[in-house]
């Protein structure tokens, strides 16, 4: 649960710097960073084992079988992220590349705070 907690502050933390860089992210505070994050986080327990195995069998398991399979989870994590944006009217991304970067910032951060942390 611990862990759990500090994955969502550390995420929103990250939102909010990425919607300050990105001019195609937008985010009203850190109030909805941290709503944002929690629907990030419920929406990835709840879909990316199903959005990750949909993309394996879409790409024949290509990326899974030369090792790559973070880039099949990281598209999935980016297909979260739309659809927290529709979840939320503070938190908008235009276009799907920058839930792409969004994704590839928090699957970075997120490994280095494992990696330190935990």
């Amino acid at each position: 649960m611990f862990q759990w907690l500090i994955h969502i502050i550390i995420d929103a933390l990250v939102l909010l710097a990425a919607a300050n860089m990105m001019s195609k992210v937008e985010l009203k505070g850190f109030k909805t960073a941290i709503l944002v994050a929690l629907i990030i986080g419920v929406l990835s327990f709840l879909l990316s084992w199903l959005l990750t195995g949909i993309l394996n069998v879409a790409t024949l398991g290509i990326f899974y079988f030369l090792g790559l399979g973070f880039v099949t989870r990281v598209i999935a994590y980016a297909i979260i992220i739309e659809i927290a944006d529709k979840f939320s009217k503070d938190f908008k991304t235009v276009g799907f590349l920058p839930s792409l970067w969004l994704a590839i910032l928090l699957a970075i951060v997120g490994g280095i705070v494992d990696a330190i942390l935990f």
